[in-house]
Parts: structure tokens; C-alpha cells; sequence
């Protein structure tokens, strides 16, 4: 069997941006950056299912900012509506190591992959895919992994050309999520808003160092680095965890249509009905 195992390590810079100033900027982007083939135009659904274990260990960690730690996840690209036990997925251990993140991954098919991670049941594999899927199967197990929420939004990506070849960006908006309904597939599933939806996450992500007209763009627009989790932000939204952050139902906010994409942008500073806990 061919190995679907995929590994990368790279620097990630994270910035909290309005969604009608991350257009801007990513049309600034544009004319140094090649639009990533894999994103349409409006981008493209990424979808987590992260799992932790009773007592939240990698959240606590993530909160403590240990200098290494890891989530697992389960990751589908792309729409919902249609996902099925055939559909590739994603299983994925992201680990921060100092200021270097670092991600393995190896793509299954959704039923293999809840079998793996749910079951814990040992799946087929290769000799090369061998030795993460034992670790994923370990995890799971020693730490009494479970379900624990789930994180969607909308991405668009920009992947660098020439000297920036390892450059990437990416900007992700309408950032929600929900703590049950965990299947992909389940179609009355409610997600709530995990950060407001008139902002998005913009993140830069290189392997070496960042590009000196990248930092004089974010110097210039007056960004600043921030540290934004969205799986902490699931965590905090549902309660789960004794902090306060944003609750705001995707419904009363729903996606505009490709003939409403300008009203919706011009109306971006209207105010937003959040409520804190």
C-alpha cells in the first residue's frame, strides 16, 4: 500500500483582521502571491473535529503555553452536505514545538478514520504510515481521547511564487463550531459563531523567515500578532471551560449569496448582537 502519510513543519504568524480590510489586503497580496489552485474563488470549508481528553488536557496546555503540545484532530475540506464514510479525511496530529508548528497527517477514508480514532481500533495501513498510526491509536487510548468539538469557517489561501515559494496565507472567516452532533454528516447540526463574524484570522505561514515586504505590510496596516486558537474558542464558546468569550448563532448571520457580496461587504460595521457569559 501506497503511503498517504504527510509531515511539514513551519512558522505560523496569526493576525485578527475586519473582513472588509482582509479583502483589501488580500487583494495587496495578489499581486505578489498566486491564488492557491486548490481555493475557489469566495474559498473553500475546512472542518475539524478535535478531540481531547476528559479533563481538556490540550486545552489546559494550550492555555498554559507549554513549550510542546499537541492536538488530534480529524479534518474534511470542503462542503458538509455530502459526506459519507467514503469521503477523505484527514487524521492529524498538530504539535508546537518552541515557536515551530508542526504537522503530521495521513488521509483516510471518514468510516477508517472514525474507526481509528473512535473505535481505537488498529486499521490498515503501510509500513511507512506505520509507526503515526500507532501513535494516534496510543493517544487515544492512554488519554481517554474523546469528541470533544468541532471548528468550521471559510478559507481563502494565497501560496507564494519565486523567492517565496514556501509562503502561505491564508485568511479564514465566519469561525464557528459546535460541542455535539460530532458526525461530519449530521444535517440539522446548529454551529454557533466562535469569534464575530464581521472578523477574520489572518495567518502567515512560512518555513524559514517571513518575507521583508510581507512584515512592512503588516507594519504598514498597523496589524498586530495575536494568539487565537479555534479550538480554544470552541472550548470557551460552549462553556466548557471557565472563560468568557463571544456567542453568536450562525443563523441570525447566514451566508451571503454571490448577488448580496456587496451590500454584505458595505455593511460590515454594523453592530452585532453578542452576548458574553
Amino acid at each position: 500500500m501506497a503511503s498517504r502519510l504527510h509531515a511539514f513543519n513551519r512558522f505560523e504568524l496569526k493576525y485578527l483582521v475586519p473582513v472588509d480590510q482582509a479583502a483589501q489586503i488580500r487583494d495587496e497580496l495578489a499581486e505578489r502571491m498566486d491564488q492557491d489552485p486548490h481555493s475557489p474563488v469566495g474559498g473553500y470549508g475546512v472542518w475539524s473535529l478535535y478531540y481531547d481528553s476528559p479533563q481538556l488536557r490540550f486545552y489546559w496546555e494550550k492555555i498554559e503555553g507549554l513549550k510542546f503540545r499537541r492536538k488530534l484532530r480529524i479534518r474534511h475540506y470542503g462542503d458538509l452536505d455530502s459526506v459519507t464514510d467514503e469521503s477523505p479525511v484527514c487524521v492529524e496530529i498538530k504539535q508546537r514545538v518552541n515557536r515551530v508548528t508542526q504537522k503530521r497527517r495521513i488521509t483516510l477514508p471518514y468510516g477508517v478514520a472514525r474507526q481509528l480514532c473512535d473505535s481505537r481500533e488498529l486499521v490498515e495501513h503501510s509500513a511507512k504510515e506505520s509507526a503515526f498510526v500507532q501513535e494516534v491509536l496510543e493517544l487515544v487510548i492512554r488519554l481517554n481521547l474523546q469528541p470533544t468539538a468541532i471548528t468550521g469557517y471559510q478559507r481563502e489561501a494565497l501560496v507564494g511564487r519565486d523567492a517565496d515559494t514556501g509562503l502561505r496565507v491564508t485568511f479564514d472567516r465566519r469561525i464557528r463550531g459546535r460541542d455535539r452532533d460530532f458526525h461530519f454528516g449530521t444535517a440539522t447540526a446548529e454551529n454557533r459563531f466562535t469569534l464575530p463574524p464581521h472578523l477574520s484570522v489572518m495567518e502567515i505561514k512560512v518555513n524559514e523567515r517571513t518575507p521583508h515586504w510581507i512584515t512592512d505590510l503588516t507594519a504598514r496596516r498597523n496589524l498586530s500578532l495575536i494568539r487565537v486558537s479555534k479550538y480554544v474558542q470552541s472550548i470557551e464558546a460552549f462553556g466548557l471551560a471557565p472563560r468568557s468569550v463571544f456567542h453568536v448563532n450562525e443563523a441570525n448571520h447566514p451566508s451571503p449569496t454571490r448577488e448580496q457580496m456587496p451590500q454584505q461587504r458595505s455593511a460590515q460595521d454594523a453592530p452585532l448582537e453578542i452576548g458574553a457569559q
